[in-house]
């Protein structure tokens, strides 16, 4: 493994163990094993530390909703596919680390939701549009609101709504996306999706 995917994978579980505000870069040089001047010469604190890892999770998301898209059989398969995929990603996150990020970490935080959504925005209208096509999805939907309205909605990351502490983000995501499916698909969209239920979402390894 590379010194700075090391790194980066290193430092995501001290993150997620501990919190972020309360680790430190001697924490993470000190875990990995290696000099803080090994450390600094691939990043150059905390917050490049945090958005090199960011960037490092959004190219790994890419190339795995790409290879669903290949290999799924509808859209609302590729749906299903993706929810999963989401759910694991949601089981590292700690509610700490989240609280952290949107108090100390803002800029940063901010940054990468905003790019995250642009990119789930992409994903979430060529799904639609595909799914319309396959007549699964109403014929009389805008690709583009439903899509922003998918994506916009950040309520489930939402202290005030849902504090992290009270709601578990796997659980706030099932029924989210489940409520997303139910209200876009036709009929023949809703048997389908019957179909493929038996890759349950409450049971993801």
């Amino acid at each position: 493994m590379e010194v700075k995917d090391k790194i980066l994978q290193g430092a995501e579980e001290l993150f997620m163990r501990y919190g972020i505000k309360s680790v430190t870069m001697d924490d993470v040089a000190r875990e990995l094993g290696i000099s803080k001047k090994t450390l600094y010469q691939h990043v150059s604190n905390k917050a490049d530390l945090l958005k090199q890892m960011f960037g490092c999770f959004t190219e790994e998301e890419e190339q795995e909703v790409e290879k669903i898209h290949d290999e799924s059989t509808d859209a609302i398969d590729e749906m299903l596919r993706i929810a999963k995929m989401a759910i694991r990603q949601l089981r590292r996150v700690t509610p700490v680390a989240i609280y952290d990020l949107s108090k100390y970490y803002t800029r940063e935080w901010r940054a990468f939701q905003r790019d995250h959504q642009q990119f789930r925005y992409q994903i979430v209208v060529r799904n639609l549009r595909e799914g319309m096509a396959e007549g699964l999805y109403r014929e009389n939907l805008d690709p583009d609101i439903v899509a922003k309205l998918y994506i916009g909605n950040d309520s489930i990351v939402d202290e005030k709504i849902f504090p992290a502490f009270e709601y578990q983000l796997e659980a706030l995501f099932r029924q989210y996306f489940l409520y997303h499916i139910h209200g876009i698909a036709s009929a023949k969209g809703l048997a389908v999706l019957e179909k493929h239920m038996d890759r349950n979402l409450d049971n993801i390894d």
